[in-house]
């Protein structure tokens, strides 16, 4: 036995002890040693508490849970400690003495907003907008009774989408404040104080190529990646003071032609410190720095279809860059030469913060070891480097339009449990696989293989079905991923192919676990086990197939184009275990377990599939806090919706109602306003049912009552307000 370890808390033990002991310890085995290495574990144990007991007297050093007894001091009032976002109230106490010193002003109420919501709000005091005379002595010239036609920056600002910082004057309503299905009733009053809550959150994409229109002339393009129109949104600024108000820069709102074009200088360019600018288009020659087009170069307009769908409006000259935020179009006064590509910078926005371009910092660490890809390079050479396990990390948001094969080995014994091979996109980074031939996964025995934070469009990802065949378990892990559902997207944003899949399991005995993801249509043969959290799989409407097994009829392998289609989903896949999501289409599968989530089908007359949800061994498994479509055949189950026994009536209004069920749009999957209460906060901690469970939006506005019940003025009434 040798001595303690140099440095350590043991080690100065061992020589505070007299030499003579040490010595005969040495001769007996060191015993003693390895005893004083336990009292110095222990102590240094000890020493981490006492430490941190002294960081827990300061709230911006304590630990999470300490963060609450220092706000009882003051007397802070906990909130609910389930959404993530705010789980930790550190904010909240540190502020809480200058909250109370400006307790009952419209500044606090909204800064409070922000911390218990996690959403960035906006308030106002509705009796500063009403159309009265006027006290001379207290003049409102910012409420004017009659807008002027001119001022589109006032009346830009009355639409729904603007309507958080409208200014004019408007006459008083009777009505209670309302803000069930956005109704602008009973806004406008006395003792009203609407609360206007940005849930929808930008997601930013660095230097991705523009993506050119099937047009003949070269000169238009679109943001999207998938070439399809879509809603750019503006990078909120950093609000620094609790007592300023929220203005239009300071909320990630949709971002239209006309307020874009009046606030160019702030929505274009480069980011800056605290000034994050919303767009930025950069040309690229062959392998040279990026160099930006400047603002006196670009303008703000109008790019919708002109009459006939042939050309868009307001055709750029020479020299001059036109940029429709509303549609994400982008039309080119001078087609760009060959070799040089257009890169833009923007923000698109995510309601559900899951699929492509949402991986977070802290999440699963990344298998080594890493051969990074980045400027468009080829991705095969990379991944024949890491079949023994590690990751390909592409580190940018470029196309990579390339046909790909993942080839995963059996892991060694010795090596780590972890083993696997992944090509993942860097934290930040949304790369777009554009793939016109299925991605094959060539795995071995008891191999893994994941697919983390990429874009993968074109064509589906296939595990053929082993020959010889074993029983061994193959993984296929998708975290945070998009496999486009109907594999593309065309100008208006429909599926390209919605009866193709975009997962292809043939292996009886392989695993897939999606975590965090965007799927399109799954075909599993029996055997298979599906695993889902917090995910969507998307069969691209209702009536579509969601989750299917294989025809046994059909070849063992993905030979060809029409191998890619769904079928009629009367076969059954394999055993599915989903928790908090939705899948929108039918599914078939032998057994089913799920928890927290929806299942969106519709079957029409002369459907062959016999139940929207369908599910082999009823005696298996257990539904619980979930809606079932009617005529569903599972399990056992809990608490779900619509019961069996409630009316036909009741039954029809229990359905979930969403803002879009497009994939693409900003609000894709986000339940409706109108929605009612048995899935909105259906769940089993009475949030919300399916994938938007992650978000705890009736906790969080659980938060904002407890918040109001303290800090607003007596007499006054307030209500939360979507204004995305």
């Amino acid at each position: 036995m040798t001595e303690p370890e140099a440095g350590t808390t043991a080690a100065r033990l061992w020589q505070l002890l007299p030499a003579v002991y040490r010595l005969r310890d040495g001769e007996a085995g060191g015993v003693l040693a390895e005893l004083l290495d336990v009292f110095g574990d222990q102590l240094d144990v000890l020493g981490e508490e006492l430490a941190q007991l002294y960081d827990d007297q300061f709230v911006e050093t304590a630990a999470p849970w300490a963060t609450p007894y220092i706000g009882g001091v003051v007397g802070y009032r906990p909130i609910h400690g389930v959404v993530p976002e705010v789980v930790s109230p550190r904010a909240e106490v540190a502020n809480t003495v200058a909250y109370r010193r400006r307790k009952g002003t419209a500044a606090v109420i909204e800064q409070l907003a922000a911390d218990v919501t996690g959403w960035p709000a906006r308030v106002y005091e509705s009796f500063e907008r009403l159309a009265t005379t006027q006290y001379m002595n207290h003049t409102r010239p910012h409420a004017v009774a009659s807008a002027s036609m001119r001022d589109h920056e006032a009346l830009h600002h009355v639409a729904p989408e603007g309507a958080a910082f409208d200014d004019l004057a408007h006459t008083a309503h009777a009505r209670p404040l309302a803000s069930t299905w956005r109704e602008h009733r009973g806004r406008y009053g006395i003792v009203k104080i609407p609360i206007f809550l940005w849930r929808t959150q930008p997601v930013r994409l660095e230097r991705s190529p523009l993506t050119p229109d099937p047009s003949v002339d070269g000169r238009r393009f679109r943001f999207d990646p998938l070439g399809a129109d879509t809603r750019l949104f503006a990078q909120p600024r950093i609000e620094t003071e609790i007592s300023h108000l929220a203005e239009p820069p300071d909320v990630p709102q949709p971002l239209t032609v006309r307020w874009a074009a009046d606030h160019a200088p702030a929505v274009y360019g480069p980011t800056l410190s605290r000034a994050r600018r919303s767009i930025l288009l950069e040309r690229q020659t062959g392998a040279g720095e990026p160099v930006a087009i400047p603002l006196a170069d670009v303008r703000f307009a109008d790019l919708s279809d002109a009459p006939g769908g042939a050309t868009w409006a307001h055709e750029p000259p020479a020299g001059q860059v036109y940029i429709d935020p509303a549609r994400g179009r982008v039309w080119l006064g001078d087609a760009p030469p060959a070799g040089e590509q257009v890169l833009a910078t923007f923000s698109i926005g995510m309601a559900v913060p899951v699929g492509a371009g949402n991986r977070r910092r802290g999440d699963e660490p990344l298998p080594a070891p890493e051969q990074t890809v980045s400027d468009g390079d080829l991705l095969q050479p990379a991944l024949d480097l890491v079949q023994d396990g590690g990751t390909v990390l592409v580190a940018d948001s470029r196309r990579y339009a390339q046909n790909l094969t993942i080839t995963a080995h059996t892991p060694d014994p010795t090596a780590d449990p972890g083993s696997a091979v992944c090509l993942a996109a860097a934290q930040g980074a949304r790369p777009s696989l554009e793939l016109t031939k299925p991605l094959l996964l060539d795995m071995e025995p008891r191999s893994t293989v994941v697919l983390d934070g990429v874009l993968l469009s074109g064509a589906p990802v296939v595990l053929d079905e082993v020959d010889p065949p074993d029983r061994d378990r193959r993984t296929i892990v998708i975290r945070d991923a998009t496999l486009v559902p109907g594999l593309t997207r065309t100008p208006d944003g429909a599926a390209g192919s919605p009866t193709r899949a975009s997962l292809i399991v043939l292996d009886p005995f392989a695993c897939v676990r999606i975590e965090r993801s965007v799927v399109g249509a799954i075909v599993a043969v029996e055997g298979v086990t599906v695993e889902v959290t917090d995910s969507i799989i998307d069969g691209s409407a209702r009536t579509g197939v969601a989750l299917t097994g294989r025809d046994g009829a059909s070849p063992r392998t993905v030979a060809s184009d029409a191998d890619w289609q769904t079928g009629d989903g009367t076969a059954a896949a394999g055993d599915l275990d989903i928790r908090e999501s939705t899948v929108v289409g039918s599914a078939r599968c032998v057994r089913l377990d799920a928890s927290n989530s929806l299942f969106l089908a519709t079957l029409e007359p002369g459907d062959p599939r016999p139940r929207p949800v369908h599910v082999e061994r009823k005696q298996q498994g257990c539904v619980r806090y979930s809606f079932l479509p009617e005529g569903s055949q599972t399990g056992r189950r809990f608490h779900c919706a619509p019961r069996p026994d409630d009316p036909v009536a009741v039954q029809r209004a229990s359905r979930p109602r969403f803002d879009s069920m497009r994939f693409g749009d900003h609000d894709y999957l986000r339940l409706h306003e109108g929605t009612p209460d048995r899935i909105r906060r259906g769940a089993d901690d009475e949030s919300e049912m399916g994938v938007t469970h992650r978000l705890y939006a009736p906790q969080r506005e659980a938060n904002l009552r407890i918040r109001l019940d303290e800090y607003l003025r007596f007499g006054l009434a307030a209500d939360r307000i979507f204004a995305t």
